[in-house]
């Protein structure tokens, strides 16, 4: 007589009742489980875009910096400029530039790391003033540089390299008084309605501008797309604006993955056996 308390079995006579039932709930537990593995994948991914994106006045995606350099950008223009290249800087996001006055050239390609826009903060620091010069930098492009301005040249060199080096989601930054030579100014307006129509977002930080040149751009653009250089002073200002939103996406994913592990735990648990209740000491 064994001295070990008997356990509830099965009649080996009736095991191969029960293969059908076994192989069922294999088939129910694997099932379940891929359903799982799925769940928690999109959750996971639903969960990743919900990171607060770091405040930047420029959208998402890679953009180009347009810098006026024209003879008409004056000393306290240039610390509207510098202050601008530093915003960049330290939002750590990519950008490309573009310089220009009457001629535009391409210094950086979209996707360059802000950060090596830090050199160029050493060109855009006044000299001082002396009778013969208003103290205005010394850059290694001033002589290539008449006293024209062609802003319409600098943004569709901007949109080529965009639209080169295939980059989604692009922008535009345009830093400059909004000054233009007059025989320009049809050729800008066409330009600025043909990027509208390629869907790139287009900012402009205007440099002590006259009115004139102001309401060009705020005609065309509209006076969201301007940002005032003193706003430059408090990012969550100037900040893309998102809207903080209920994460339904996430919490139906977590609601879907909890009745799937629930649903596991009812069908694919223990058979229980009539007759097999443990009877109290």
């Amino acid at each position: 007589m064994s001295i070990w308390p008997r356990s509830p079995a099965v009649d080996s006579h009736d095991v191969r009742a029960l293969r059908r039932v076994s192989l069922r709930t294999r088939l129910l537990q694997a099932v379940l489980v891929a359903a799982a593995l799925a769940l928690l994948v999109l959750a996971t991914a639903s969960a990743r875009s919900l990171d607060p994106a770091k405040p930047t006045f420029l959208p998402e995606g890679s953009g180009v910096l347009v810098i006026d350099l024209s003879l008409s950008i004056g000393q306290k223009d240039y610390a509207d400029i510098r202050r601008t290249v530093r915003r960049l800087i330290d939002d750590d996001g990519s950008t490309g530039l573009v310089i220009f006055s009457d001629l535009a050239y391409e210094l950086s390609p979209p996707g360059t790391p802000a950060s090596e826009l830090r050199p160029l903060l050493r060109y855009l620091v006044p000299r001082r003033e002396t009778r013969a010069d208003a103290g205005l930098p010394v850059n290694p492009w001033s002589e290539s540089f008449s006293a024209g301005t062609r802003i319409s040249a600098a943004l569709e060199l901007a949109r080529d390299i965009l639209v080169r080096d295939e980059v989604k989601n692009g922008s535009i930054l345009l830093v400059s008084d909004l000054v233009t030579a007059p025989e320009d100014v049809p050729e800008l307006a066409r330009t600025l309605h043909a990027l509208r129509r390629q869907s790139l977002t287009i900012r402009v930080v205007p440099l002590s501008p006259l009115q004139a040149g102001r309401s060009v751009f705020e005609t065309l653009l509209g006076q969201d797309a301007l940002i005032e250089p003193d706003q430059l002073r408090t990012p969550q200002r100037v900040a893309v604006q998102t809207q903080a939103t209920l994460p339904v996406e996430f919490l139906v994913l977590g609601g879907v993955l909890l009745a799937v592990l629930a649903l596991n735990e009812r069908l694919t648990g223990r058979l229980g056996l009539p007759g097999t209740r443990r009877r109290p000491a």
